[in-house]
């Protein structure tokens, strides 16, 4: 993804959503503005929508609310939450709904470009990914298909994967019992140097345990290394049209 990204700022500061939109317009990007849910939605219904910096306090409907439509309508699309910097909460729960990354009020610009650009790679690197000969990557029972990024379960049901649940889900099936760190796994996924906010690792591991049934507390599928971060620990093997091949570690 270039500088060329649609990025959408719902904020009901309209001072904040001007500062914003004019100095990310200067570093290259386009900029949309919206004030509350039913403008965000507006946008988004009227030009698609890369990446949405969403405040958490919003009238009517809060952005937590918000950022849960937007996972739900485009799996794909970026979310940064704005939050107070004592809303400790409201991050958790935002990561737990499946937002990229988030910014502590009162920020800086400068922080606001790096957050945009770290998360913009992501989706760049998700969305590059290629199936290659090998579109289907097979195990316990779960089949991950990297072409149309879709999840099967054991019994043929379809789940919902957000783009940083693919990204990480695809790089573990990609290599298999080998013990990935948080700085390896945000390499691999997001395509940028790790920094303070690389807890969010644990978080997506987690959300993505809970969506292939893996117990957390004695997970079969992606296990805890202390000290040293995951390991995916089944066996996996992958697919082109019938034939299979076995992924081992290298």
């Amino acid at each position: 993804m270039n500088e060329t990204a649609h990025i959408l700022v719902v904020d009901d500061h309209r001072e904040i959503c001007d500062v914003v939109r004019e100095y990310l317009t200067e570093e290259g990007y386009r900029v949309s503005v919206a004030h509350d849910g039913d403008g965000m939605r507006a946008v988004i219904e009227q030009s698609a929508v890369d990446l949405v910096l969403l405040d958490v306090v919003l009238p009517r409907e809060d952005g937590l609310t918000l950022a849960r439509w937007l996972r739900f309508k485009d799996p794909n699309i970026g979310i940064i939450m704005l939050t107070g910097r004592g809303e400790t909460m409201d991050r958790i729960v935002g990561l737990e709904l499946g937002a990229d990354d988030y910014l502590a009020k009162p920020f800086h610009l400068r922080e606001v470009l790096a957050r945009v650009k770290s998360v913009c790679r992501r989706i760049a690197h998700s969305n590059a990914v290629e199936p290659a000969t090998t579109t289907h990557a097979h195990f316990a029972g779960w089949v991950l298909d990297l072409g149309i990024r879709e999840l099967r379960s054991p019994a043929g049901d379809s789940v919902r994967l957000t783009g940083g649940e693919f990204g990480l889900l695809s790089t573990f099936v990609a290599n298999p019992h080998q013990v990935l760190s948080r700085d390896r796994l945000l390499d691999l996924v997001r395509g940028r140097e790790p920094g303070p906010f690389d807890r969010t690792i644990d978080v997506q591991v987690g959300r993505l345990r809970r969506k292939l049934n893996d117990d957390p507390q004695q997970p079969r599928l992606i296990k805890t290394v202390r000290g040293g971060g995951y390991m995916f620990t089944v066996p996996v093997e992958m697919a082109a049209g019938s034939g299979r091949s076995r992924v081992s570690a290298a």
